[in-house]
C-alpha cells in the first residue's frame, strides 16, 4: 500500500526555487516563499532560490545553470505556467529535458480540481527531468503552489514513501528503492 514508511530513512533533498515572474521581488513572493517554506519544514535543503523575468531566456539559462550543478537534485519553478503571451516557461524549460515526466500533469491537474475546479485546465504544469535533476513546474499562484506541494511533491519527494518515490531515481540516492 502507498504511504510513507516510518522504517525507511528520511533522505533530505537539495532543492532550488525559481519564481518566473515581471512583478515579484523576494519579499512578495509569497508562492516561492510557500515552496521554500514547505521543503524546509520537510527536512529538505533549501539550495538557490532566484526570481527571474517571464522571458524563455532568462527561465532557460537559470534553470539549466542549475541542471549542471552537482549539489541541485531538484528545481522547482512557479509561474510562466498559464495562457496569457507572456507565460513561457513550458517553452523554456521543456527543450532542457531528456524525459518528461507526463503522470506529474495529469496527478497535479486531479488534486488541483478538488481546490479550483475545473479552472485547472488554465495550468500547463509539467515536469520532466533535465540530466539528472527532476524539474517541476508550478503556476504562479500560491494555492497552486500549496496543492502542487502538499497533495503530490511532498510525498514523491520524500525517500520514505512506499513503493519508491523519485529520490531513489537521483543517482546518489539509487540503493533507496528496495
Amino acid at each position: 500500500m502507498a504511504g510513507i514508511d516510518p522504517n525507511r530513512a528520511f533522505i533530505p533533498l537539495n532543492i532550488a526555487v525559481l519564481t518566473v515572474s515581471d512583478t515579484r521581488m523576494l519579499e512578495t513572493d509569497t508562492s516561492g516563499g510557500l515552496l521554500i517554506d514547505r521543503l524546509t519544514a520537510a527536512g529538505h535543503v533549501l539550495a538557490a532560490r532566484a526570481i527571474v523575468k517571464d522571458e524563455v531566456g532568462p527561465i532557460r539559462e537559470q534553470v539549466a545553470a542549475w541542471v549542471t550543478e552537482s549539489g541541485i537534485d531538484v528545481v522547482l519553478s512557479t509561474g510562466g505556467t498559464g495562457f496569457s503571451p507572456r507565460d513561457v516557461t513550458p517553452e523554456a524549460v521543456k527543450p532542457l529535458f531528456r524525459r518528461e515526466m507526463d503522470g506529474f500533469s495529469v496527478v497535479f491537474h486531479q488534486a488541483s480540481q478538488g481546490t479550483v475546479g475545473v479552472a485547472t485546465l488554465q495550468s500547463r504544469a509539467f515536469a520532466g527531468q533535465a540530466e539528472d535533476t527532476f524539474i517541476f513546474c508550478l503556476p504562479g499562484s500560491t494555492g497552486a503552489c500549496r496543492d502542487a506541494w502538499d497533495l503530490v511533491l511532498s510525498m514523491e519527494l520524500d525517500s520514505r514513501f512506499k513503493p519508491c518515490s523519485l529520490v531513489g531515481q537521483i543517482p546518489r540516492f539509487r540503493d533507496v528503492c528496495p
